[in-house]
């Protein structure tokens, strides 16, 4: 439990809510060419910023906890960094540090998994198998290779004999069709792993947004479709996973990775990585949003979301825990990051009636994520989440998404008086550039600056003030671009090729408040607020907004006093 926060003596008060609006995946491009966001008329948008503070904030590498600056930001760390308000360890860097060490392989969960896989079977008994399901790539936004291959070498070492790997292909995270680029040099790998009696291959596969990495409930048949190739050994049938890819992309024209059909790798017509009693599984994703769904098909007794058919009876670990309150997986191979005194925490100690809103796709962040990997609320009678149901379509048909819904409803929550805090993400930027259409992301912008001038009249109304920031870049870096010269990469038919990935460009915080009182520099335009700050950095500010003193080892607030203040003789280190 945390303390009350203490209310800062030289607020002056607003009349109206604060709103934390967190435009997903909305960054400043580094290149003209293929930034979608200052190629879209965002009118109100910069018509807000023309009159208010802004300044640009890192989302990415370190300054979310990322092992380098060479890695990119991505949704999950970003809300836990806005949430918390200070930079913990994530993900990949614990995964990394676990394999450096040796932790990973002296937990208990890794031995286990190895003890069910490594014994020798009795004379009339099929070789048991150690399975890997997971992202296909080093994009280490979900997974990294590397964390495989490091498993494949000592499972190796260990004693197990069989090994299969069923590949979830990106195209997302690293380039659209850069698949074989992986496929490739793994095979080498695999084959040269597999000698002293080892038998190491891919089993099956698909990409990563058709088979088995649903999230949130949003397309449960995902999961299904990755239950049956990767357990079942349903599917189309290959000799190799190069000749899934490639027939896939001369029957399909235009296909990115991410939406590969399912294939199984089958000899004389019989799959050669089936999932079967007696198997081990890990699923080597570190993030959680897109693991919980496939675990619980592999954990949950009381399963309903599609008949499973035959359940094996294996040893299923995650590579982390997914879940902290509900202990999902059962059985992990690396402790997340223990992230505690998170802002909701706070706010819900201090009595601030707080609103959380988003559609399906990213209300596991303004709620999940932005509390801390906590599922719940610290408080039922002080906080209302509200999700809006995603549209189950590709999103460069739908690229405004729920933007306009969940405008709706924050437009009623602001009047009201019911709340204090109001926390919304939308999230057109994120997963509309992910596509790598850009006149659906030109589109999507658009259709989102439409609901910030709705929303920011009815800040003005109410006497509330407005933060609008991101999590991380996506939308500003639509083009590929040679790394040495800066020149947009074009295909072969003479267009640019599309970057569907995250970008590593800061993002915007700009703080429209129409009844500023002097309380901090309030200088139009980037200046006013204090500079070379991370995203973490939005917490701090959100208190400092609504009243009050934020927590001394938060990461400190974008508003700039360069004065320390004076209240009642006590002078305030800000």
């Amino acid at each position: 439990m945390v303390e009350a926060l203490k209310k800062d003596p030289l607020w002056k008060g607003r009349r109206g809510p604060v709103l934390l609006v967190i435009m997903d995946g909305v960054g400043y491009g580094k290149y003209k060419e293929g930034d979608a966001v200052a190629d879209s008329k965002m009118y109100h948008l910069d018509a807000i910023k023309a009159k208010s503070p802004s300044v640009k904030l890192k989302a990415h590498g370190k300054a979310v906890g990322l092992p380098s600056d060479d890695d990119m930001g991505n949704s999950e760390v970003g809300h836990n960094a806005m949430g918390c308000g200070r930079v913990f360890n994530q993900g990949a860097a614990l995964v990394s540090s676990a394999i450096a060490t040796g932790a990973l392989f002296q937990g208990q969960a890794w031995k286990e998994i190895i003890a069910q896989t490594a014994a020798p079977p009795a004379a009339s008994s099929r070789l048991p198998t150690l399975h890997f399901i997971g992202l296909f790539s080093d994009g280490n936004v979900h997974s990294h290779l590397d964390h495989l291959k490091a498993m494949i070498r000592q499972a190796k070492k260990e004693g197990v004999k069989r090994i299969r790997v069923h590949v979830l292909f990106d195209g997302r995270d690293v380039g659209e069709t850069s698949a074989l680029d992986y496929v490739d040099p793994f095979e080498v790998f695999l084959k040269e792993e597999s000698t002293g009696g080892l038998d190491a291959r891919i089993g099956s596969g698909g990409g990563r947004m058709w088979i088995t990495m649903d999230r949130y409930g949003a397309e449960w048949a995902m999961v299904e479709r990755g239950w049956k190739t990767h357990v079942h050994g349903e599917g189309r049938q290959f000799a190799s996973t190069r000749e899934a890819v490639e027939t896939y992309r001369k029957e399909i024209p235009g296909i990115i990775d991410q939406d590969l059909k399912e294939f199984v790798i089958a000899e004389g017509g019989k799959p050669i990585g089936t999932i079967e009693d007696g198997d081990s599984v890990i699923y080597f994703n570190f993030r959680g949003d897109r693991s919980l769904e496939i675990t619980a098909a592999f954990e949950e007794d009381n399963f309903d979301k599609f008949d499973r058919g035959r359940r094996p009876r294996v040893c299923y670990a995650g590579m982390m825990e997914y879940d902290g309150d509900t202990h999902v997986p059962k059985r992990y191979l690396v402790s997340p990051p223990a992230i505690d005194r998170t802002m909701g925490e706070y706010l819900a100690a201090t009595g601030i009636r707080t609103l959380a809103i988003s559609e399906t796709q990213k209300y596991g962040h303004v709620t999940y994520f932005f509390n801390g990997n906590r599922t719940g609320k610290f408080d039922d009678q002080l906080e209302d989440y509200v999700e809006i149901k995603s549209d189950v379509v590709p999103f460069e048909q739908r690229p405004w998404m729920k933007c306009a819904e969940i405008t709706d409803e924050v437009l009623k929550a602001i009047p009201s008086g019911k709340y204090d805090f109001i926390r919304l993400n939308f999230p057109n930027g994120d997963m509309v550039g992910h596509t790598g259409v850009y006149q659906a992301v030109v589109c999507s912008m658009e259709g989102m600056d439409l609901q910030i001038g709705r929303l920011a009249k009815a800040v003005e109304e109410a006497g509330g003030v407005m933060v609008i920031t991101a999590d991380h870049g996506n939308s500003d870096d639509m083009f590929e671009h040679n790394k040495k010269t800066g020149e947009v990469v074009y295909k072969d038919d003479g267009t640019p090729k599309a970057k569907t990935s995250h970008s590593l460009n800061p993002v915007p915080c700009i703080i429209y408040d129409p009844e500023y009182q002097g309380e901090y520099l309030n200088k139009t335009g980037e200046g006013g607020l204090l500079q070379g700050l991370g995203i973490s950095s939005i917490a701090a500010t959100c208190i400092q907004l609504l009243g009050y003193l934020p927590p001394p080892d938060y990461d400190k607030s974008v508003l700039n006093q360069p004065t320390p203040p004076q209240a009642d003789g006590v002078w305030l280190v800000r």
